[in-house]
């Protein structure tokens, strides 16, 4: 039971003090209690403390944060429609989509390309982007028309001695393939996450994005970005989309946009789908979709705050600086007889955990050697979350070099104790 939280700690009912090596779900940016979002948050609660945003109705903090938003978004990304959570807005992005197409006369364009191991939410349509079987197994999922392709993790996927290189081109090619054989007409958009996280912390290989958006731009495939995890600093850049090189039509943020203070998720998407469908609004009447929270006035207050706080305290330049030393000395953990790879970028990292090093055989059954070591995190005082056998890290975007020596010191104790745990388990 977790009671109050300060800076990047929280504390349980016993008064026990946790590092929260997961800002949360990937969230908390600027840290546990942070008082200018509490004041935002108390302040609008004041003037409006609830309105829609239907019936040519509008309030000022929506319309501010969408300014802002488009404001640090990559160019040509000058439109935003907000729900309450980044499945909601994966939803979304399926409608809209869907919708533009219907609009520009194309009602066979509507399937979508994924990856194994993608993480883009659990409502239906999100959950059915989603690449993760227990999301799937039970749901009646995929409801929607998706094809997942080969997750980008070279170090799980590649083939016996293929070169990064080689697993790029191969990955390229099988997506090619799949177009071809659906037919682009049929394709409406391709989702990613920029580096994969809920599913393993698993970093795109060189040259995969630029070759992804190659194909999207050749194909006329709408490339969205679900930077729900990625976005506003966390791998050191701005997006995640920066931090790899390609340029998406359309964008979901979430989780750090407010840093989960308030629930609060943003589609950004350039003039071209909207220009569609506000065309398409204009002949029918309606756009048919809304939530009752969209654009919240609270949780577009306190996102505003987040923003401003993020760029006032330089916290994506901290992310790159701290996200540098923490991967460099969790990388000294490669060589410990339980870890297959480090891996991540800039303030997410995962430790993979395996019987084997040499032929990186996982743990049978997987997952149960990650919630030993996930547990003995919580005897350390480190929260982290384990994915399997892999142990996730992505500590709030505040944290010092103090704080991210503890963190791997602290990890360090969590491998050797889980190590000598199995030795006496046998």
């Amino acid at each position: 039971m977790i009671s109050r939280g300060e800076g990047i700690h929280v504390y349980d009912e016993a008064g026990k003090q946790y590092i929260e090596g997961l800002s949360g779900l990937w969230s908390v940016g600027v840290g546990f209690s942070e008082p200018r979002l509490v004041e935002a948050a108390h302040k609008q609660m004041q003037a409006l403390p609830y309105y829609h945003s239907f019936a040519h109705k509008a309030h000022e903090p929506s319309i501010r944060l969408a300014e802002k938003l488009v404001e640090m978004t990559p160019e040509g990304l000058d439109r935003v429609f907000f729900t309450s959570s980044g499945s909601e807005a994966n939803d979304t992005v399926v409608k809209m989509v869907w919708f533009m197409n219907n609009a520009l006369g194309r009602p066979e364009k509507k399937k979508f390309l994924a990856r194994t191991k993608g993480y883009h939410g659990i409502t239906v349509a999100s959950g059915s982007l989603t690449g993760l079987p227990y999301n799937h197994m039970h749901f009646d999922l995929p409801a929607i028309p998706v094809m997942h392709l080969t997750c980008p993790h070279h170090y799980r996927f590649g083939q016996e001695d293929e070169s990064e290189a080689d697993f790029t081109a191969r990955l390229l090619k099988e997506a090619e393939e799949v177009i071809e054989r659906e037919g682009p007409e049929t394709i409406a958009a391709f989702i990613g996450e920029p580096l994969m996280a809920a599913g393993g912390v698993m970093p795109p290989p060189e040259g995969y994005w630029p070759g992804i958006e190659a194909l999207c731009r050749k194909h006329d495939i709408l490339l969205v970005s679900d930077e729900v995890i990625c976005g506003f600093g966390r791998l050191g850049s701005s997006f995640g989309c920066v931090h790899y090189g390609f340029t998406p039509d359309i964008m979901v943020t979430s989780k750090q946009l407010t840093s989960s203070y308030m629930p609060l998720a943003a589609i950004v998407f350039s003039k071209k789908v909207y220009d569609a469908i506000a065309d398409n609004t204009a002949r029918i009447g309606t756009f048919g979709h809304g939530f009752t929270a969209s654009g919240h006035p609270v949780a577009t207050a306190v996102g505003l705050e987040n923003l401003h706080i993020i760029e006032e305290r330089d916290l994506i330049g901290n992310a790159a600086r701290m996200g540098a030393r923490m991967q460099d000395g969790l990388r000294a953990y490669a060589d410990h007889p339980l870890v297959g790879e480090v891996r991540g970028a800039g303030l997410i990292a995962g430790l993979e955990l395996v019987a084997d090093k040499a032929t990186k055989r996982p743990f049978d059954p997987v997952g149960r050697v990650g919630l030993m070591a996930f547990e003995t995190g919580h005897e350390e005082g480190l929260i982290c979350r384990n994915v399997g056998d892999t142990l996730a890290l992505c500590p709030p975007m505040i944290v010092t070099e103090t704080d991210v020596d503890e963190i791997v010191a602290r990890m360090g104790r969590i491998l050797d104790r889980t190590a000598e745990r199995l030795a006496r388990e046998g």
